[in-house]
This record gives C-alpha cells, sequence and structure tokens, in this order.
C-alpha cells in the first residue's frame, strides 16, 4: 500500500509539474529580443529530430539556438537544475508552414515514432520504479521518475505534433505553447483584462475612491456651516442682550417660598419620565437671510413648553443653602440663553398636583453648557424643601424657560451697585460673574447685607474675584459679628454704610435684591443719599405676607364668601363668582382655568392677561410695561375686583 501512495504522489507531481503555464509573447516578440538565434532558424528544419535517439538529450534544437542548447544558456542552465532536457520538435514545428508536404510527411512519421518511443520509456519507467520503491532504493527512484518525464516530454511532443498536422491545429500555436511552458510563463487566456474606468483603476478601486472623495467633501462643508452657524447665533444673542433692557423696575419672587400649593394643570409631563426628546425639548429654529437656520435660544413661553435638565452636581454653599448644577439630558448646551440675573421657573411633584417654584440662576450665561440654582430651604416652603432633601445628582428637573427682567449686561450703564440682602444675592452673583467673564471695565461695588461670615453666601468666591479684578469692590454688612474685617463691617446696611462705601452713589445705577423688609428699607436710605427712584431697581424676595398666612386670616374672619362679583373667562368660557380678596388667578385655579404664572407677587409678568370688559385693581404692576397697561392688560396674579369681570383666558 505504501509503494503505491507513493507512485501516485509521484504520478500527481509529474502531472503538475509539466501542467502548461501561458504568457502574453509571440514568436516575433521572442525574434525581437534574440536577432542572432532567430536568424539560424530558417535552415533548422533538416535536423530537428537531430541529436540523441528519440530527441532525449544531446545539442540545442535547431529551433531554439543558443537559448535552449544542452552545455550553455537556457538548456543547459534547466539541466543542472534537474529539468527535463528540451524537445526538439517543438522548434520544428514554429517553421512548419514553410516545410514542403513531403517533409510534413516525414515530420508526422517521426511524431508517431516519437509517441511510441515515449510509451516505451514511459513503461520501463514505472517497472524500475516500482522495484526501486519495493526496495527503497531512493536514487533508483529518482532515476526512474526522471525518465518519466523524459518518456511523457517524448510522447507529450509527438502527440502535440500529431494534432497541428491531423485537426488543422496552428503548428506555430502548438510550438508557442511548449515555448512558455518552458519558461514558466502565464497564460493570456487566465489573464482577464482590466476594466479600468479611470487613472488604470478598477471598478471597485474607482467606486472606493468615489466614497471617500464625498466623504472628505461632506466634512469639509459640515465645518463651514457649522461655523457659519455659531457666527449667526452669536449675533443673534448679541442682538438679544442688547434689546432686552427695560429701565423701569424689575423684579420677581426670588426665593418663592411664600408660594405654597400653587397647582399646574394634571396634564403636566411628570419627573419621572424620560428626557424630553424632538421638538417638546429643543428650541424654535428660525432662518435668516441666508436661509441657514439656528436656534433662538429661548423655549417658546407661549407654547408653555417645558424642558427636562439633569442635575449634574449639588454643593453646600452655607447651611441651608445649595447650589445644582442642572446640564442637559442630552449632554452639550443648555437648550436656551438667558441673561445675567433672570430665573427658572420649575414643576415639581410635591402634593397631589405638581407645583411651580421660580429660582434666580446664579451662574453667569457665558458658561453655555450649564446652569446653576442656589436655593434656600425654608421649613415651611414646600419647592425648598423638596429640591434640598430628595433630589439627587442624576435626578432631571422640569423647566420652564427663562424670564425676568431684573437683569444687567453692562451695556445699560458704566458702573453698576448691587445690593443684596440673604438669598438675594443670587442675581447679584449671575451679574458679577458675567460682567468679570467679559472683563467688563467697568465699577462694580457689591453690598451684601447677612447675619455673618457663615452665612454669606458665594463669600470665598467673590473675595477671589475682587483680588483679580480690580474693578470690583466687595462689602458686607454683617449684623451678628463682634468686630468688623476690613469691608466687612458689623450691624445692619445703613446709609453711612453706603454713602462711605460708595461715595458717589447719587448717580449710579442700583439694583437691589433681598426681602421686601430690606429693600423698602434701603430704598428710603437711597431717597437721603438723593438716589433718583428711576436709578433703583429692585426684585422681591416673598411677598410682604405669605399666601398661607393670608387664608389662615381669611378662614378665622369668616370672610370666605362670595363678594357678588364675577369673572368670566371667555376663551375657556367659564366663569364663577369672586370669593372676598380673590385674585383673578386664584379664581382660574378654581374652576381650572388655565393661565400661566411664576412669582405670583406681580414682578414676572407670566401671568398677563387681557382685561375685557370691567375694573380691578392691583397691588403690584411692576410686571407690565407702560404699552401694556394703555393696552388693558392685567397681572392675573394681583388683579381683585368688586364688579364683574371679563378675561381673555
Amino acid at each position: 500500500m505504501q509503494m503505491f501512495r507513493l507512485l501516485h504522489l509521484i504520478i500527481l507531481a509529474t502531472a503538475l509539474s509539466v501542467s502548461p503555464l501561458h504568457a502574453q509573447i509571440s514568436p516575433e516578440e521572442h525574434a525581437s529580443h534574440h536577432p542572432d538565434q532567430a536568424a539560424g532558424n530558417a535552415g533548422s528544419s533538416t535536423s530537428a529530430m537531430g541529436g540523441p535517439p528519440e530527441g532525449v538529450g544531446g545539442g540545442p534544437p535547431d529551433g531554439a539556438g543558443g537559448m535552449m542548447g544542452g552545455g550553455g544558456g537556457m538548456g543547459g542552465m534547466m539541466e543542472k537544475m534537474g529539468a527535463p532536457k528540451p524537445k526538439d520538435l517543438y522548434p520544428s514545428l514554429m517553421e512548419l508552414p514553410d516545410l514542403p508536404i513531403e517533409r510534413k510527411a516525414e515530420l508526422e512519421q517521426e511524431a508517431h515514432q516519437r509517441m511510441m518511443s515515449g510509451t516505451r520509456v514511459l513503461s520501463e519507467a514505472f517497472d524500475e520504479l516500482s522495484r526501486s520503491a519495493s526496495g527503497n532504493d531512493f536514487a533508483a527512484m529518482q532515476q526512474a521518475t526522471e525518465k518519466i518525464r523524459e518518456g511523457l516530454g517524448d510522447f507529450e511532443s509527438g502527440l502535440a505534433a500529431h494534432r497541428a498536422l491531423r485537426e488543422g491545429l496552428a503548428p506555430r500555436d502548438v510550438a508557442l505553447q511548449w515555448f512558455k511552458r518552458e519558461l514558466n510563463l502565464p497564460n493570456a487566456a487566465n489573464i482577464r483584462p482590466s476594466h479600468a474606468l479611470l487613472w488604470g483603476m478598477t471598478p471597485f478601486h474607482t467606486s472606493v475612491m468615489a466614497v471617500l472623495v464625498l466623504f472628505t467633501a461632506a466634512m469639509i462643508w459640515m465645518y463651514f456651516f457649522k461655523m457659519r452657524r455659531a457666527a449667526s447665533l452669536l449675533e443673534k444673542l448679541s442682538v438679544a442682550g442688547s434689546g432686552g433692557v427695560g429701565s423701569e423696575e424689575m423684579g420677581r419672587s426670588g426665593e418663592g417660598e411664600s408660594l405654597l400649593a400653587d397647582s399646574v394643570s394634571p396634564n403636566s409631563p411628570t419627573p419621572n419620565a424620560d428626557c424630553c426628546d424632538g421638538d417638546d425639548a429643543c428650541p424654535t429654529e428660525e432662518a435668516n437671510a441666508d436661509g441657514e437656520t439656528f436656534s433662538t435660544g429661548l423655549i417658546p413661553v407661549a407654547n408653555k413648553k417645558l424642558c427636562r435638565l439633569r442635575v449634574a452636581n449639588i454643593s453646600q454653599q452655607t447651611e441651608d443653602v445649595k447650589t445644582l448644577r442642572l446640564v442637559s439630558c442630552h449632554s452639550g448646551c443648555i437648550p436656551f440663553s438667558y441673561l445675567p440675573g433672570q430665573f427658572l421657573t420649575f414643576t415639581l411633584p410635591v402634593g397631589e398636583k405638581p407645583i411651580r417654584r421660580s429660582y434666580t440662576i446664579s451662574s453667569s450665561p457665558t458658561q453655555a453648557y450649564y446652569c446653576e440654582v442656589s436655593i434656600k430651604r425654608e421649613e415651611n416652603g414646600a419647592g425648598s424643601r423638596y429640591l434640598s432633601d430628595q433630589v439627587k445628582v442624576g435626578d432631571t428637573l422640569e423647566v420652564k424657560a427663562p424670564s425676568g427682567r431684573f437683569i444687567f449686561t453692562g451695556k445699560e450703564a458704566d458702573s453698576v451697585v448691587l445690593i443684596s440682602g440673604g438669598v438675594g444675592i443670587t442675581p447679584m452673583m449671575s451679574v458679577t460673574r458675567a460682567l468679570t467673564d467679559m472683563c467688563w471695565p467697568g465699577e462694580i461695588d457689591f453690598i451684601a447685607a447677612c447675619r455673618d461670615p457663615e452665612h454669606f453666601i458665594f463669600r470665598s468666591e467673590l473675595e477671589l474675584l475682587a483680588e483679580r479684578f480690580d474693578n470690583l469692590h466687595l462689602f458686607a454688612a454683617l449684623s451678628r459679628i463682634d468686630n468688623g474685617m476690613g469691608s466687612y463691617r458689623k450691624g445692619r446696611l445703613s446709609k453711612e454704610m453706603l454713602s462711605e462705601w460708595v461715595p458717589d452713589i447719587a448717580g449710579k445705577r442700583i439694583h437691589i435684591c433681598g426681602a421686601p423688609a430690606m429693600m423698602e428699607a434701603t430704598k428710603e436710605m437711597l431717597a437721603e443719599l438723593k438716589v433718583p427712584p428711576e436709578n433703583i431697581h429692585t426684585e422681591s424676595f416673598g411677598s410682604t405676607q405669605k399666601p398661607k398666612a393670608k387664608v389662615a386670616e381669611k378662614q378665622e374672619s369668616h370672610e370666605e364668601k362670595a363678594t357678588g362679583a364675577k369673572v368670566t373667562f371667555t376663551a375657556s368660557s367659564k366663569s364663577t363668582q369672586l370669593q372676598a380678596d380673590e385674585t383673578i388667578l386664584e379664581a382660574s385655579e378654581r374652576i381650572d382655568v388655565d393661565i400661566d404664572y411664576s412669582c405670583r407677587v406681580g414682578t414676572c409678568g407670566e401671568c398677563i392677561a387681557k382685561l375685557l370688559s370691567g375694573q380691578v385693581t392691583m397691588e403690584v404692576d411692576d410686571g407690565l410695561e407702560p404699552e401694556q397697561k394703555e393696552a388693558g392688560m392685567i397681572l392675573a396674579c394681583q388683579a381683585k375686583s368688586k364688579e364683574n369681570v371679563s378675561v381673555e383666558a
């Protein structure tokens, strides 16, 4: 069995060694490279079958010249490498068309003899191989295999000549195939033409290059598009910042903790919902003159859209004040812009119905990737208790677009005095951070009133800013310390302190934010210092009396009775009797009429509504512009009436 396996492998290797390989070369090309050999081919027909018996071994064939010679050139080299000796019958076939008929007959006879000789050699070689294989005579086996190759070569050359003569094949082609096989050249038939489309590339490479070029072009276009869009947005924000400032009093309920149990529509999204997607979460887009779209920055308040922000960090400012850093749910910039001093309105899941609370943004609008609110925990404040005790990092909060007109951007005046009391420091901090971020050149006098250094919110940061910026002057009135410390004075804020810290205060623009009692006292001091009322801008942190106290008073005095006056909400087709000392907003909530609101103390302007008939009184109307008052607009949170009225809501 081993002998037959070995014999099978030898035959397979022999067949592979003589398999034809083809190349793209013609006899004319070969002759052009060997002109001396081509010249000697003309008289070689008579010795085509010369050499050793049956054409095995011997000198060079006539058709091959020196290239296929036995003692030198290609033939000698191939013989030394163990390759079979050249077959002289093939070169003779190159001249076959030029031979006379009798010479062709002679070649046919010689071809037949070649086949017979090859058969005999093969038979003898296989017998020798069989004997040497049984005796494990490896040298004899190698000689037998060489003899097999010679016999195959003889048989194949005679067979090829017969095919050329009997089947009408072109003898030159038969000889050429032999020549290519001897030189191990590839067959031209196996080489497929290259269907190049561009610069010699195949269709596949052409398509890949086209995709890469398109991708590169798209990236370049996106880069320039984003740059143009960013430029348009900056221009839009600068225009908005310069045009959104008023000169009249501006304010808002900062802490908002007097607003207990303020309910909103039960259809409002819950804080457990996923972060807002698509149009419900994104700012609106407008098109500029070039047709490019850009974000307007603010979520449209008119559509009452809300946005959900994620709490990224919570830091403790003082023992009762925390700062919540809010970021976009889906990374990137926060989905709105704002001005220093504006506030956010939160929808919080407190009680049976969600409540709304407003908190001033304490961060600078120059930080586009986050905004911060600083909240003081009030024992009676439902919103502050929820944000201080229950909210943790990773939670999401529902907020409404920033609003409020208690702002200072640096364009309203060339200097400013910021006076704050307690947690009323938050809008002042936003203004100071923004002005120092922009390196605003004007003078900033920052005056804080609080109990002691431990309750001085943002103290360390303000001290650092005052060291870095020469135009920022920091002062504090601390009511519960034993001794003053530099610009920190013992006692409550006084007229003397103000005149000492800011000698030319009468010509300054002044912003005040704090509890109502503190602001009233400060305005009286400023009046004594000859400060014009139009230079004073305020923001209230809470009303003079909390709604809960008002309700308790009405219940004790049994005033919870209808006044006889009726309010009609035309858009909702609802009406109700007004209770004693009840506002239009409170009546609308009682019968589920949706009027938007935020501060509920008459400063933010969110609850503005059109009065269609009747007369109302308003304790505070700071949230209305003069032209709005002339147009019959009212603040629903302040409007009360003792006669029938109709409101567009």
